[in-house]
This record gives C-alpha cells, sequence and structure tokens, in this order.
C-alpha cells in the first residue's frame, strides 16, 4: 500500500491503484513539485497521472520520481512568439513538417544527450512506455524535414484540448523552434486551448511561454481536457502525404 515518508514524499507501489496519487498542492516547495516516488509507467499510471497535473521525471539510477510544480509553463493555443528570423525560416519553403510519421525517431532525438551532460531523462523505460502511449493514440509527435532528412522535432500527450509536451530536440539550427511554431499553428487550428510546457526556462520565455499557478494550470487541465478538440489533427491512416505537404506550405506562407 500506499506509504509516506519523512520527507513528506509519497511512496507509490506498482500494486496501488494507477489513479492513486497525492493531492498535487502537497508537491515539495524544494525541489519545486516534487510529489511522490515509486509506482510504474504503465499506461493507465501515466494518463493517469496527466491528467491529474502530474508527470514523471527522474534519471538512470533513480526512482521514477513524480512532480506537479508551483508554477507551469504553457502557452495557450496560437500565442505562440515568434521572431522575424524564425517567420523568414516558415517562409522560406525550406522545410515540410507531418504528424506521427516517425514518433520513434522524435522521441530516440529527444533522448539524446544534450551539450556537455552524458545522461538523459529519457530512460529506456521512458522511451518505451511513451512508445506504447504512441501506440494506443495518447502520444503524439510532430517532425520538421530538410531535404527528406529528419532535423527536429517534439512529442507529448494529447488530453483533450491540452497538449502536453514531454521534449523536444533539434539536429540543425532552429529545428525545435520551427517544430514548436508549426505544432502551435496545428493545435490552434484543431481546437486545442493549451500547450502545457511543465517547467518555464528562458528559452521558453522567449517563444511566448506563460507562467501559470498550479491551481489555476489544474483548473484549466480538469475543463479542458474533458472535451475533445474541434477537429483532430492526428493523421488517419487513409490521409495522403499529399495532404500533409499542403499543411506545410499553408503554414509556410501564412505568417
Amino acid at each position: 500500500m500506499t506509504g509516506k515518508v519523512s520527507t513528506g514524499l509519497t511512496w507509490l507501489d506498482p500494486n496501488d491503484p494507477v489513479e492513486r496519487f497525492p493531492d498535487p498542492e502537497r508537491a515539495l516547495p524544494e525541489p519545486d513539485g516534487l510529489l511522490a516516488v515509486g509506482g510504474d509507467l504503465s499506461p493507465k499510471r501515466l494518463i493517469a497521472a496527466y491528467r491529474q497535473g502530474i508527470f514523471p521525471w527522474y534519471e538512470d539510477g533513480q526512482p521514477i520520481l513524480w512532480w506537479s510544480p508551483l508554477q507551469r509553463a504553457v502557452i495557450p493555443s496560437g500565442q505562440m512568439h515568434i521572431s522575424r528570423g524564425l517567420r523568414r525560416l516558415l517562409r522560406s519553403g525550406r522545410y515540410q513538417f507531418s504528424l506521427d510519421q516517425d514518433c520513434a525517431a522524435v522521441i530516440a532525438g529527444c533522448a539524446q544527450p544534450r551539450n556537455d551532460r552524458t545522461g538523459t531523462w529519457i530512460t529506456q523505460d521512458m522511451h518505451k512506455a511513451y512508445l506504447e502511449l504512441h501506440r494506443l493514440g495518447h502520444v503524439h509527435s510532430i517532425e520538421i524535414w530538410e531535404d527528406q532528412a529528419l532535423i527536429g522535432g517534439l512529442y507529448g500527450v494529447a488530453l483533450g484540448q491540452v497538449f502536453c509536451g514531454e521534449s523536444m530536440f533539434s539536429w540543425r539550427s532552429n529545428g525545435s523552434k520551427i517544430a514548436l511554431a508549426c505544432f502551435d499553428r496545428v493545435l490552434h487550428e484543431s481546437g486545442f486551448k493549451l500547450m502545457d510546457c511543465q517547467m518555464y526556462t528562458p528559452h521558453l520565455g522567449s517563444v511566448g511561454a506563460l507562467v501559470m499557478s498550479r491551481r489555476q494550470y489544474l483548473e484549466k487541465l480538469s475543463d479542458w481536457s474533458a472535451r475533445p478538440p474541434e477537429n483532430s489533427p492526428w493523421p488517419a491512416a487513409a490521409r495522403s502525404s499529399a495532404q500533409i505537404s499542403h499543411w506545410g506550405k499553408r503554414h509556410n506562407t501564412a505568417n
């Protein structure tokens, strides 16, 4: 059964009901948002966590750590800040985007160590768990292509009209910003309300991310995650690559 430890954290047993998480308001102030330890990465537990404003974040050698920070970084749908330089790139015609065409490659790209770091928080278990969520239709990706080469992308969990962004990567300059800009347009046109970016960083702030209190985020999440988007943006099996290409051209010329 679930038990408490002296630090105030809750230990989760894999045999606990998957929806059993502590109230996010009980998360630690330092480190900000750490709420619980343990459990597993089963699809049902992961979705239950996201629906409660909780996400896993840990590294190899650590137990599973569950977080819900006091302040949440979010980008309201359609309100990403696009700089002049990025606008020129989007209009250049050099790039194409696709949705769910190669989610495995996007997750693998996001799992690569960044800069001087040798580790990654996307462990092998996390990688497998999110690929399974993708297979089940909960995780989605956007891929950015240049000369038929994958140069960037992002992935995350869709909950009704809320998209919970997990990670993004770039193999070439601005690849992740292009992915974020294209995805912001796709979500806005499909009727999504919000992209959750989890932890605030100056980079996210530079592209228009706002800070929302945990309580306000949880209220929005409860409301919007229960409503399906007006039009599902995820490509059905019958959708042709020509239609996806048309989306890319429309976005590249719209700004």
